[in-house]
């Protein structure tokens, strides 16, 4: 199937959840994205574009998040991963390359753990792996605060919304997201420019979601039953990483090591979101699923 046109539709859960969903490109394999989070929603357009020669790309917003239908969940690993499949279906995809970014990375494991069949071919970027949060959060908070703390201005502003949450306004929410997404990135003097991007357009965060979806990592990541799966995930696995990215990449190892058919790919001056980074190493390393 190639798709020449660029569409918006709405696909319908099997409980009648509304999902926001796009599709693009001219490629003839397709490519579903899967955002990152949990809470945020589709932020792929420069990614669609960057893929549209090589595959039909279709993005979409995850339930109670973005443009999708406002409802309170349930958000559980196989609620996202039915939600997924129904994006899936909607178009018509007897297989397809999914692409995860950060938490996108983990659902779009789930899902391809859960229906290898559907799947061609998985595209793991920014993710954590697959051990517990020990291996990898008190890194990450250490490497938040320090990059944070390089801007004293910044870092204040970041503390003082933060403090405030509950009450912020809409346009406070935004200035609060786009503070903690600065640290994202490796090229510090376009930071703030590329977070205020990411938040363009801007939804606002779904906190229940996002404190739903950490709870359940913290009780079923980093099992044995988690791995044994992985070692017998019969498809290939590209792991796209940007070596400046403040998760310590090495708890992506622990995924590496399960994998029996995996690539793995650094980038050395990209950070959380290596497509914007490294727009032309990200391609690269994307394209070899093809």
């Amino acid at each position: 199937m190639t798709w020449t046109r660029s569409e918006t539709e709405t696909v319908t859960a099997d409980d009648g959840a509304g999902l926001w969903a796009h599709r693009s490109g001219r490629g003839e394999e397709p490519l579903v994205l899967c955002h990152g989070g949990p809470g945020l929603w589709d932020m792929f357009e420069d990614v669609a574009g960057l893929l549209g020669d090589l595959a039909s790309v279709v993005r979409w917003d995850q339930r109670g998040c973005g443009r999708s239908d406002p409802r309170d969940g349930p958000w559980t690993s196989e609620r996202a991963v039915a939600d997924l499949d129904a994006v899936r279906g909607h178009f018509g995809l007897e297989r397809m390359t999914l692409l995860g970014h950060s938490w996108g990375a983990q659902l779009a494991l789930s899902y391809a753990l859960a229906h290898p069949e559907r799947v061609r071919a998985l595209v793991y970027v920014s993710g954590t792996g697959i051990g517990p949060d020990a291996d990898w959060h008190a890194a990450y908070l250490h490497n938040f605060r320090t990059r944070l703390a390089e801007s004293p201005e910044l870092h204040a502003r970041w503390s003082e919304l933060t403090d405030r949450r509950p009450q912020l306004s809409e346009a406070e929410a935004r200035e609060s997201a786009v503070l903690q997404w600065s640290v994202e990135f490796e090229e510090r003097e376009r930071a703030l420019e590329h977070a205020g991007r990411m938040a363009d357009p801007w939804f606002g965060v779904n906190f229940g979601c996002n404190q739903a979806f950490n709870a359940e990592r913290k009780r079923i990541w980093g099992t044995p039953d988690l791995y044994d799966r992985c070692r017998a995930l019969d498809l290939p696995v590209v792991i796209v990483d940007g070596v400046a990215d403040i998760r310590p990449r090495t708890a992506v190892d622990s995924l590496e090591r399960a994998l029996p058919r995996v690539r793995r790919v650094v980038l050395p001056e990209a950070g959380h979101l290596p497509w914007v980074e490294d727009p032309a190493g990200f391609r690269q390393a994307v394209a070899t699923v093809w």
